[in-house]
């Protein structure tokens, strides 16, 4: 089982690590180097849920109907903190006294971002609801299946995805008023009910609060169960490393999609704790991107790796970026090449790698300060405080020191609770002490600062060497004509598997297969060279940013099928 519960893990059971790295001889534990002050300590009074915590972290009532909370980065369309606190207590009044959700009830919730989301979110879990997010591109199969899995008593969708639920014959509420008259929306609830008292039990920190699906990028998604002492502990380290770098007039962007951990948490619930203002767009477009940074003066942009990749090879157009301040990365490893080529390109931004996953909340590392950030292009940064960490040998089980690669185990208030209906996967995934073994293989360096080598199932196995294909992707990257990239195995009866390359050429190139295989062949030693080279227009890959390695694995077989 997983650590649902509230409490900190202890320092160490010999209180004994070294301060450098954080790691315990005796143990063969990593700890944080950071501690949060009696302030900013996260919660453990047990009534407490998400909805509650975050709510009482709004700005006081002379400041919240002036603050904007939100903005429609298409429409300009502005929600002050005192407009979203009335819209969550009306909409969770309507929810409860007028469709009859009740404390543990599942809604699943299927649009594209917008500015009722949150307040979709909130609403319900401040009943004791439990939320599980849909990415709007899922095909009705699959929306079907997650409505089954996770037992979903409602569905909360935009009109224009509405007809991918109603098979299921789970109740329907709009998000916003549609062609059908007699269809209700959330927009008319917020508008016609009362903020009535909600009686019956509240939630509490060890209740579930959502059901989230992992991005399956090598296979089948799973249902991430995650309470409300995982998300009011995540809230909370996001508001610190949020505050540690605060200023006054910070305007966050949001395009990272609000169904994934990393919007969720971030823009969906946890940055109204530090009272900042967020543009919201409905879903990612480069140019749209660079005219909302332009247009709202942007300083904020948590990101993944390929809108940066994008950022550094953007030729410019016209559009004002110098109000940016901070870009994070997370969701997928940023290589140091592409991290080194943005900080060229953009010297005055502060560039903060970090790592987490769906299972622990989307935390786990973060750069306290641009200048160790710069100083380490690369790694991951170091671990956030409440986290603790083990590197073990896969094949030995043993926990590793620093500068040894193995597998990335972890601990802290954040990881999930279990999957969803699936034993066996949550044993495979937790050993009997509890730790949550990532599947990520990675190193410390002896200043606690982590590097992630890529997944462990997707390690190309070549007569006998691992190869990573993060590496040869952050090559093939660095290349001018290359705008994409992903590097998958392919069964080789010799070799086992041979790495083999997709490719997204730049516009007017005439790059050839032999140049691309000679370009990584004179930066890797031979049994990393890429073997074989397929030119596509664009990369699949998960709204979060992964690659769908899948899909091009499954595209692998069939053109080496065609051929035979």
């Amino acid at each position: 089982m997983g650590m649902a519960g509230v409490e900190e893990e202890p320092v160490s059971q010999s209180l004994v690590f070294d301060k450098r790295s954080g790691y315990d001889a005796q143990t063969g534990i990593y700890h944080s180097l950071v501690h949060l002050s009696e302030q900013n300590k996260i919660p453990t009074q047990p009534n407490l849920d998400t909805a509650t915590f975050v709510l009482s972290q709004f700005p006081p009532p002379e400041h919240a109907e002036k603050l904007v909370a939100l903005i429609d980065s298409a429409t300009n369309h502005r929600l002050t903190y005192a407009q979203l606190r009335r819209s969550i207590s009306t909409l969770a009044a309507g929810l409860y006294h007028g469709l009859g959700l009740r404390k543990g009830d599942v809604v699943l919730i299927l649009s594209p971002n917008s500015l009722l989301y949150s307040t979709i979110c909130l609403a319900v879990l401040s009943i004791g609801g439990v939320i599980t997010t849909a990415n709007p591109l899922n095909t009705e199969m699959e929306i079907a299946k997650q409505v089954s899995d996770s037992g979903a008593k409602l569905a909360v969708s935009s009109p224009e995805e509405m007809h991918k639920v109603c098979p299921t014959g789970v109740p329907v509420l709009l998000t916003s008023r549609g062609t059908d008259d007699s269809q209700l929306s959330v927009e008319e609830l917020i508008e016609e009910c009362e903020p009535l008292e909600i009686p019956g039990v509240k939630p509490t920190q060890s209740d579930v609060a959502a059901i989230l699906y992992s991005s399956g990028t090598t296979g089948t998604s799973k249902g991430v169960v995650l309470t409300h002492a995982n998300f009011i502990s995540v809230i909370t380290l996001l508001k610190w490393s949020v505050d540690v770098s605060k200023a006054h007039d910070d305007v966050f962007l949001c395009f990272i999609p609000l169904f994934h951990i990393y919007g969720l948490v971030f823009f969906g619930l946890g940055l109204f704790c530090s009272g900042t203002t967020t543009v919201l767009m409905q879903r990612f477009d480069f140019r749209a991107m660079l005219e909302a940074i332009h247009n709202h003066k942007v300083s904020n942009i948590p990101a993944v790796p390929p809108v940066i990749l994008g950022l550094v090879k953007y030729n410019g157009g016209g559009y004002n970026l110098s109000s940016l301040r901070r870009v994070g990365s997370g969701a997928a490893p940023l290589s140091k090449e592409v991290a080194d080529a943005f900080r060229v390109k953009f010297p005055w931004v502060e560039l903060r790698p970090g790592y987490g996953l769906t299972e622990s909340c989307g935390a786990a590392t973060f750069f306290v300060s641009n200048q160790e950030a710069k100083a380490r292009p690369g790694s991951s940064a170091r671990l956030v405080p409440c986290f603790t960490a083990k590197v073990v040998d896969f094949e030995t089980g043993l926990a590793l020191p620093p500068n040894r690669e193995g597998e990335l185990w972890l601990k802290s208030p954040t990881v999930m609770k279990e999957y969803l209906g699936n034993a066996e996967a949550t044993a495979a995934t937790f050993d009997s002490d509890g730790w949550l073994k990532t599947g990520d293989l990675c190193y410390f360096d002896d200043e606690g600062y982590i590097y992630i080598v890529d997944r462990i199932k997707e390690l190309i196995k070549h007569n006998g060497y691992q190869v990573a294909p993060a590496e040869l992707e952050a090559i093939l990257t660095g290349h001018p004509q290359i705008l994409d990239a992903a590097v998958i195995p392919a069964e080789d009866e010799a070799a086992g598997q041979i790495p083999i390359a997709y490719v997204v050429r730049a516009a007017g190139s005439e790059l050839t297969e032999d140049q691309i295989i000679q370009f990584v062949a004179n930066q890797v030693a031979p049994y990393k060279k890429i073997r074989r080279v397929s030119f596509m227009s664009g990369i699949p890959r998960s709204a979060a940013g992964k690659i769908l390695r899948r899909e091009l694995v499954l595209q692998s077989k069939q053109q080496m099928h065609s051929k035979l």
